[in-house]
């Protein structure tokens, strides 16, 4: 019997098509991508669509991906894989929060296109048939939630979108691709270990949890008065995670207010947590009550935290969860 995969789709500039007002925007359904790629006819795989949502991937808000990772959960039994097809401006985003709910061991595969269909070099087939591939593939088993674009295979928690417009444009600083997709056949080159997977989130709100990027010469004004307004927030430190001195007690009224993960903003490597002791420093920092996002990025540093908070967990199950991540 061949393997089955379900393409869920969101929408995203693989789906565009010119509209009347100019420029492009989300038209086609799933079953209209998949229709035009070459290949894909042939392949011993039964696919099975899903037209979830049509909008470009930064209209998509957590709730939507949480909906479409219970959608997973309801169908993983039947399917050996899964396709969600989206717009790639969120895909490192949306990849990863998937990756934190997703429990089965079948491969969750997100992907999509820089090109629309309209225009030449259109991208969006041959992503659409990696991303097949990859999903009804043995090989990509136990892996979680991965990004595969342009023939390469991404973890997704550490793939990132490097580059606006380039084909190229999705990289994984720390680690690098895990395989490629060569002559139609995924190749595992290397492999993540899995992570037991959040409780799905306990409360219907997404919480609140802003980014703080830290600049040169910044006076913290965005930190005045942010613990009532917030359930958390990640700052986006310097280098291996630091602030400027002038704001270190901003950053410890906030996190004795609400959990505060420490990222950096450099966009590789590790937040450091035993390097530097000066005010401001990451010593310092973690001794005021921040967490270290270890590897984690700003941008899934603040989605674990999310999903953390969602499940309800306290700062002893948070500070455990940065830790192993």
């Amino acid at each position: 019997m061949n393997p089955t995969v379900l393409v869920i789709g969101l929408g995203g500039t693989i789906t565009m098509t010119p509209g009347a007002g100019g420029g492009v925007a989300p038209a086609l359904s799933a079953e209209q991508l998949l229709s035009s790629v070459p290949g894909l006819p042939g392949l011993p795989v039964t696919i099975e669509t899903v037209d979830f949502r049509r909008v470009a991937s930064g209209s998509l808000g957590i709730e939507d991906i949480t909906a479409v990772a219970e959608l997973i959960r309801a169908r993983a039994e039947g399917v050996a894989g899964v396709v969600v097809v989206q717009g790639t401006d969120t895909i490192e985003e949306t990849a990863y929060l998937l990756d934190l709910y997703h429990t089965g061991a079948q491969p969750v595969v997100v992907t999509g296109a820089m090109r629309h269909p309209e225009q030449a070099g259109a991208d969006g087939p041959a992503n659409l048939l990696a991303a097949v591939l990859t999903a009804a593939s043995e090989a990509a088993r136990d892996l979680g939630c991965l990004v595969v674009l342009a023939d390469e295979i991404h973890a997704a928690r550490r793939v990132r979108k490097t580059h606006t417009t380039a084909g190229s444009t999705f990289r994984s600083p720390d680690g690098g691709p895990l395989g490629y997709v060569v002559e139609d056949r995924p190749r595992l080159l290397n492999r993540v270990p899995r992570r037991p997977a959040l409780a799905p989130p306990a409360t219907p709100r997404p919480p609140r949890v802003p980014v703080l990027t830290m600049a040169l010469g910044d006076d913290g004004v965005l930190l005045d008065d942010l613990g009532a307004r917030v359930d958390g927030a990640v700052i986006a430190g310097f280098g291996g995670g630091h602030v400027p001195r002038t704001i270190v007690e901003k950053v410890q009224k906030l996190a004795e207010e609400v959990p505060v993960v420490l990222a950096s903003r450099a966009g590789s490597g590790p937040v450091l947590t035993q390097t530097y002791g000066y005010p401001g420093s990451e010593l310092d920092l973690i001794a005021r009550g921040l967490v270290p996002a270890g590897f984690l990025d700003p941008l899934k540093a603040r989605l674990l935290l999310c999903a953390l908070l969602s499940g309800g967990a306290g700062p002893e199950a948070i500070a455990a969860a940065f830790a192993g991540a």
